[in-house]
């Protein structure tokens, strides 16, 4: 069996659907939903619409990582979304990101397969990916990088949190 964290993010339509949809997609693999929490749209600066974050701790019977490439491909897909190849950070329903995979012995998974870099390359400068997953783990590490709490309090981390907002009056935790 592998787990992998997955960071959810939308900006697009009904946010919160998607965001639910996308862990009602994971099923019975779900094993912890983070809160919710809303964001600017990235890069600082990037135009619209502010997005809605959370992260997803999943667990499957694959030991394959890029199994979960699939799987976050094909939750984007049943979300609708459309990429744009010439704008890495447009606006999107859903965007489904993996950041981090342990393997079979609970190993973190490293690779810089091009398909699939692991852990995710620029986890640790994101906030909005960094802030949800101390939710369900709060004593986690990001290997080559430190302790999830110690990258909050460091810049640019530590900026970006001020403009992210729990809502608290949305709950996207799965049904199982």
């Amino acid at each position: 069996m592998t787990r992998a964290l997955l960071s959810l993010g939308s900006n697009l339509g009904d946010r919160s659907g998607f965001l639910h949809s996308a862990v009602a997609g994971l099923g019975d693999a779900v094993l912890v939903v983070s809160g919710v929490y809303e964001s600017p749209p990235w890069p600082p600066g990037e135009p619209g619409p502010a997005y809605l974050n959370a992260a997803v701790l999943a667990v499957d019977a694959g030991t394959d990582p890029r199994h979960w490439l699939a799987v976050a491909r094909e939750l984007e897909r049943a979300a609708g979304r459309q990429r744009d190849p010439g704008r890495r950070n447009a606006p999107r329903t859903l965007d489904v990101d993996v950041i981090m995979v342990w393997d079979t012995a609970d190993q973190p998974v490293i690779s810089d397969h091009p398909d699939l870099t692991l852990p995710h390359p620029r986890a640790h400068l994101r906030g909005f990916v960094l802030r949800p997953w101390v939710d369900i783990q709060p004593y986690a590490r990001l290997p080559g990088h430190g302790a999830l709490t110690d990258l909050l309090w460091a810049d640019p981390v530590a900026t970006d949190l001020a403009y992210l907002r729990p809502r608290t009056d949305l709950s996207i935790e799965s049904a199982v």
